[in-house]
């Protein structure tokens, strides 16, 4: 699971993020959030359970299902 989720979604109260997205973090480091959430939705059959919990946790539902 990446770091930079719980601070986009602190920022804005969601997790609906566009695929092009870059979150820029504290240390001025640039991740592209909404390219790691689009795969890792499409790879969400291999994750472990505890990723998957983690991921509901933030409010992704399809993490949930």
């Amino acid at each position: 699971m990446s770091v930079f989720e719980p601070q986009y979604k602190a920022r804005t109260g969601s997790l609906t993020v566009r695929r092009a997205h870059l979150e820029r973090l504290e240390d001025g480091t640039e991740v592209t959030l909404g390219v790691f959430l689009s795969n890792t939705k499409t790879r969400r059959a291999k994750l472990t359970a505890d990723k998957l919990q983690t991921l509901a946790a933030l409010g992704l539902e399809w993490a949930a299902a």
